[in-house]
């Protein structure tokens, strides 16, 4: 097995493991909330923190570069160092026992197939699109360069910003991306465009640089920023429901989207 595909089956694992996860905490009665709501129950306290020990170890584990992975031994030795390293506000200092057990059980189980895998020869696994945490520098850099491009202000564009939208930004509800249909659609006139790599600067968490099939300009509780090494496009989500598109980005969507009129944001 190469080191390519270990990197893969570790990011699949993590991502399939959350989502089974959320899943399984989703299911609980009130959200696995006491009656009066003050407070979690025991069996909340087994799930949630398992995905957000995922999520931490996830994020530690895309801070590789697909592109340059380290050789097989020492990114089997990374790897276990995320297992039993990787933190994020979500998992320090744990609130009780049972969320500490959680998280160690979710740690240890993550290290027991990862070495199961590094003993295969070989290892079926589907390939999946470039996605990679980017640096602090990355992200600085790309900042400074939408702030003088685009007027960005902090991580904010418009129409959150004081001064007028101007006409030929294009503001949806944010809703409109939700549609996988819509997305496709992005997607498309993106790889017409240019078909390189998208950055995503959020509003706090990770900052991503990933392939535009993973390119999806919603609001996920941080609002969130992306365009590419062009600079001639720029899309913003915001936490007011909306998502605005910027420059041959916008021109694209206006010109070939036929169900766009139904999706314009009318303004606050």
């Amino acid at each position: 097995m190469d080191a390519v595909t270990l990197h893969t089956a570790a990011r699949r694992y993590l991502m399939e493991r959350y989502d089974e996860l959320e899943d399984e905490y989703a299911a609980l009665p009130d959200e696995g909330r006491s009656a009066f709501g003050y407070s979690y129950r025991r069996e909340a306290w087994r799930i949630f923190p398992r995905y957000n020990v995922i999520a931490a170890i996830l994020e530690h584990v895309e801070r590789l570069d697909p592109d340059r992975l380290p050789e097989f031994a020492d990114l089997v030795d990374a790897l276990s160092e995320a297992a039993e390293t990787a933190q994020s506000p979500f998992t320090q200092p744990a609130s009780n026992r049972t969320e500490a057990k959680a998280m160690a059980e979710e740690r240890r189980l993550f290290q027991s197939i990862l070495q199961d895998w590094a003993t295969r020869a070989d290892l079926p696994v589907e390939p999946l699109p470039y996605r990679r945490v980017l640096t602090p520098a990355e992200s600085a850099e790309r900042q400074k360069q939408l702030r003088q491009r685009w007027g960005l202000v902090g991580r904010s564009w418009h129409p959150m910003l004081a001064e007028p939208t101007p006409p030929d930004v294009l503001v949806l509800m944010e809703a409109s991306m939700w549609s996988e249909q819509a997305l496709a659609q992005v997607r498309a006139a993106l790889h017409d465009m240019s078909g390189g790599r998208v950055t995503e600067l959020r509003e706090y968490g990770a900052d991503y640089l990933v392939d535009v099939e993973m390119f999806a300009p919603h609001y996920t509780g941080a609002e969130g920023v992306w365009s590419d090494d062009t600079l001639t496009w720029i899309a913003f989500a915001s936490h007011e429901g909306t998502v605005a598109f910027g420059g041959r980005l916008a021109a694209a969507l206006e010109a070939e989207w036929t169900e766009l009129d139904r999706w314009r944001w009318q303004g606050l």
